[in-house]
C-alpha cells in the first residue's frame, strides 16, 4: 500500500496500546487517563435519555447544526460566566467530538508544514500525535511546578511560532499548574505577536481547592482558543467537547468541522445539556473532587512510604495524574544508585501485574532533548484505593529488582 507521508510518520499511541493490553483483569493499570466508571451518573443519564427518546426522538436522530446544539452552547457560555466571570459569546463556541477532535480541526485550519508550535516538555501525548499529522516544527519548552520555563519560552518565541499549546491546569502528564505570575509572563510574551495560545483545559473542574487562576482567555480573548470537555466530568463515551475561538478563527474551524463529520451527535449533546440544566453537574463535580482528591493524597503517601527519597514526584492540586522521576543517570552514579530506565521498568512491571506510562513518549524527539527515560506517569482516578495500594506495592517490588 502507498500511504500518505503524513500517516507514515505517525506512531501508534503508546497509551492506547497499553490500554488494549491492560484489558487483562489481572493487570492493575495506572496507565490511562480514565475517569472512575463507578462514579458515572448512570441513572440520571438513563432517565434523561429515556425522556428525550420518548419526546424528541425524531428530531434528535436527524442531522443537526455543525456549530452544535444552541442549548448546550448557551449552557457552556453561562458556566464560564458563573464560574470565572468570563464573557464567552455563544457564537464563539463550537461543539466537537471530544476535545481530541479540536486538535484535528486546529491542524486543518491553522497549521502548515514547518509552522512553529511551542509545546510543553513533557506534553499531552494525544496533542503531540494529533498535531504531528500536520508536520509542524515543535518547539519544546520545559515545564515545572510553576509553569513554562520563561527563559526557554523567550528563546522559542524568537522563531515566531504560530501557536503556543498549553495545559495550564493540572497538566497532563505532570499534574503541574501554572502560577498566576507564570501565566502573566506568558501573556506578556505572546501579546501583540502573530501567535495564538491554545489553552487545553479538560481537568480544570477537577480541583481539590477553591483556587481558580485566570484563564489566558481573560487576558487575550482575541489570541486564545479554549478547549473543554465533558469526558472527565460526565462521561468520555458520550464524546462531547467544545472549542472557544475568536470569530475569524471560528469561521474557518466551522468549515473544517463541516468537512470532517458535519456535526457532533445531537443525542449526546442534548443528554448533557439536560443533565446540566437539571442542576446535577455541581454536585457531581464536588463528588469527583472529593474522591479523586482522596486517591491523589493516598497515592502520594504510599509512594513516599515505599520509595522515600529515591524519587521526586509532583503534588497535584487537581486533575488525574501524578508525575514521578528517578534520579538522572549522572546523579545516580554520583550517589552510587543504579539508574532506572522507566521503559525497562514498565516491561518488568507489566509482567508483575501493574501498568503505567513511561515518560519518554511525552517528549518531542529533538537533538538537545534532556534525559527522558527516568520518569513515569501514574493515573490515580481509576480504580479503588485497594487496587491503588496493591498496584504500587507491585511497582515497588519490581523496582527492587533493578
Amino acid at each position: 500500500m502507498k500511504f500518505s507521508d503524513r500517516i507514515s510518520n505517525i506512531k501508534p499511541s503508546f497509551i492506547r496500546e497499553i490500554l488494549k493490553a491492560s484489558a487483562n483483569p489481572d493487570i492493575i493499570s495506572f496507565a490511562g487517563g480514565l475517569p472512575n466508571k463507578d462514579y458515572f451518573p448512570c441513572q440520571a443519564l438513563s432517565d434523561i435519555t429515556s425522556t428525550l427518546m420518548q419526546n424528541e426522538a425524531q428530531d434528535l436522530l436527524q442531522y443537526g447544526q455543525s456549530e452544535g446544539e444552541y442549548q448546550l452552547r448557551s449552557l457552556i457560555s453561562q458556566r464560564y460566566h458563573d464560574l470565572h466571570q468570563m464573557k464567552v459569546p455563544v457564537d464563539n463556541i463550537l461543539i466537537t467530538n471530544g476535545s481530541q477532535q479540536a486538535f484535528d480541526l486546529i491542524g486543518k485550519t491553522l497549521i502548515n508544514e514547518g509552522d512553529g508550535i511551542v509545546i510543553e516538555a513533557p506534553a499531552y501525548l494525544g496533542a503531540i500525535q494529533a498535531l504531528m499529522m500536520y508536520q509542524p516544527e515543535f518547539l519544546p519548552v520545559p515545564i515545572d511546578s510553576n509553569g513554562l520555563d520563561i527563559k526557554a519560552l523567550k528563546q522559542a518565541m524568537m522563531a515566531n511560532p504560530k501557536i503556543v499549546y498549553s495545559v495550564p491546569n493540572f497538566q497532563n502528564p505532570t499534574g503541574f499548574s501554572y502560577s498566576v505570575e507564570n501565566r502573566e509572563s506568558i501573556v506578556g510574551l505572546v501579546r501583540d505577536q502573530s501567535c495564538l495560545i491554545i489553552e487545553d483545559d479538560p481537568y480544570g473542574d477537577i480541583r481539590f481547592n477553591n483556587e481558580h487562576p485566570p484563564s489566558f482567555y481573560q487576558y487575550l480573548p482575541e489570541q486564545t482558543i479554549l478547549l473543554g470537555s465533558f469526558s472527565k466530568i460526565i462521561s468520555p463515551g458520550l464524546r462531547v467537547g467544545w472549542m472557544v475561538a475568536p470569530p475569524a478563527v471560528m469561521e474557518k474551524l466551522l468549515i473544517a468541522k463541516q468537512a470532517s463529520d458535519l456535526h457532533t451527535s445531537r443525542l449526546s449533546q442534548r443528554i448533557i445539556a439536560e443533565y446540566i440544566a437539571a442542576g446535577h453537574l455541581p454536585g457531581h463535580i464536588k463528588t469527583l473532587c472529593e474522591v479523586y482528591g482522596k486517591r491523589c493524597r493516598g497515592m502520594g503517601e504510599i509512594l513516599d512510604d515505599l520509595f522515600g527519597d529515591k524519587i521526586e514526584r509532583s503534588y497535584p492540586q487537581g486533575g488525574m495524574f501524578m508525575w514521578v522521576k528517578f534520579p538522572p543517570s549522572e546523579l545516580s552514579r554520583l550517589n552510587k544508585i543504579k539508574p532506572i530506565d522507566t521503559m525497562a521498568l514498565f516491561n518488568k512491571s507489566y509482567e508483575n501485574g501493574v501498568a503505567f506510562v513511561p515518560g519518554q513518549p511525552f517528549y518531542i524527539e529533538t537533538a538537545n532533548q534532556p534525559n527522558t527515560n527516568n520518569s513515569l506517569r501514574l493515573n490515580y482516578s481509576n480504580g479503588s484505593m485497594e487496587q491503588l495500594k496493591t498496584g504500587l506495592d507491585r511497582l515497588h517490588d519490581t523496582f527492587k529488582l533493578f
